[in-house]
């Protein structure tokens, strides 16, 4: 297991760690309003997500040395004026790489293990998880909860290259989606077509399911290296991100895949994560081993907006605040949580 994580996890180069010279430290491009951050020492996060009810209100999913062995922790926090506090904290045994709040509580929310579990945890609670079920054979590394009206399902994605469907109880899965021949790394429910999954894969592949079908109604070959992340336009239904260990964000138009509608090139190592904006059609983030989160319009000619370096690890969880314009909440393995709102996006409000 331990020799498994490692060789996925981090890409051989990075291995070698990560070079910053001081004048590259102290180049900053951006300027901030106030940076808000919590430290959660020994635990290194893997993601983050901002409540969908409540506006100060989010969730980090990290584990104990860098993933590869020991515990996880699911951390609830709130922002205040001044900063971010503790609301509840639960351990696991294996480490947790994804977390997503339920569309229905909002108490509610799901993690994914390294133990090839989910579950179910109840901010309200402190006692044990409401539910754990385990029908994944390897590491769970994407949870997602459906958006759209008279759903409420959750999605999987695991190593075990499969994706699972699941009821918000986390009863027997309700469908098992197959067809990728890698680690899925990613797996989407779209915000506008009811039943509608993207997953993306170490297979170089961005795939649409077709849930009631338990069908790939649609397979990408996107990148000619692993894909560690999608997302769904939040304005357009045909709209899918995909972010790369090529170090490109591209951004796919599904009614016709020959070519992405933009390729975004700045990151210098693997893209961890590619999240769209709530409030713009053309605005994404994206954040990287590069120690990187950038900002990009790919509706400009020079699409970069900025590039924020406040993390001296890989960044790894990113999202964006639905009720709060332009907030950002991003985490990353040296152990801090951050919410800050990038100037680029305020000053183009």
């Amino acid at each position: 297991m331990f020799s498994s994580r490692l060789s996925l996890r981090i890409p051989p180069v990075i291995c070698l760690g990560l070079i910053r010279s001081a004048a590259r430290l102290e180049r900053r491009t951006y300027l901030m309003t106030t940076m808000k951050v919590f430290r959660c020492p020994g635990r290194h996060g893997y993601a983050v997500e901002a409540s969908p009810f409540l506006p100060n209100r989010l969730a980090c999913a990290a584990s104990q040395y860098y993933g590869i062995t020991g515990s996880g922790s699911l951390f609830v926090l709130d922002q205040t004026e001044i900063g971010i506090v503790l609301v509840r904290s639960w351990q696991w045994g294996d480490g947790l790489f994804d977390v997503a709040w339920s569309e229905a509580n909002e108490h509610v929310l799901v993690a994914g293990g390294g133990d090839g579990s989910l579950q179910l945890w109840d901010s309200a609670n402190q006692n044990a998880p409401l539910k754990v079920a385990k029908e994944h054979t390897q590491e769970v590394y994407s949870v997602d909860w459906s958006q759209t009206r008279a759903e409420n399902l959750i999605a999987s994605g695991s190593w075990d290259r499969s994706v699972k469907v699941w009821d918000q109880n986390l009863g027997r899965s309700l469908a098992t989606l197959r067809g990728h021949e890698g680690v899925v790394y990613s797996s989407i429910w779209s915000p506008h077509i009811p039943g509608c999954i993207a997953s993306a894969s170490g297979d170089g592949t961005l795939r649409v399911w077709d849930v009631k079908a338990a069908a790939c109604r649609l397979a990408v070959p996107a990148h000619k290296a692993e894909i560690l992340s999608c997302d769904w336009c939040k304005y357009d239904q045909n709209l899918v991100a995909t972010g790369s260990v090529d170090c490109s964000v591209c951004v796919w138009d599904l009614r016709n895949v020959t070519q992405p509608v933009s390729q975004l090139l700045g990151h210098s190592y693997a893209i961890r994560r590619v999240k769209f904006s709530p409030f713009s059609r053309t605005v994404l983030a994206s954040c990287s081993y590069d120690f990187t989160v950038r900002f990009w319009d790919f509706g400009r000619r020079l699409p970069l907006l900025d590039t924020v370096e406040h993390h001296s690890e890989f960044v790894c969880g990113l999202d964006f605040n639905l009720h709060i314009p332009h907030q950002v909440v991003d985490c990353s393995w040296d152990e801090t949580v951050k919410i800050y709102s990038p100037s680029c996006l305020t000053a183009a409000s």
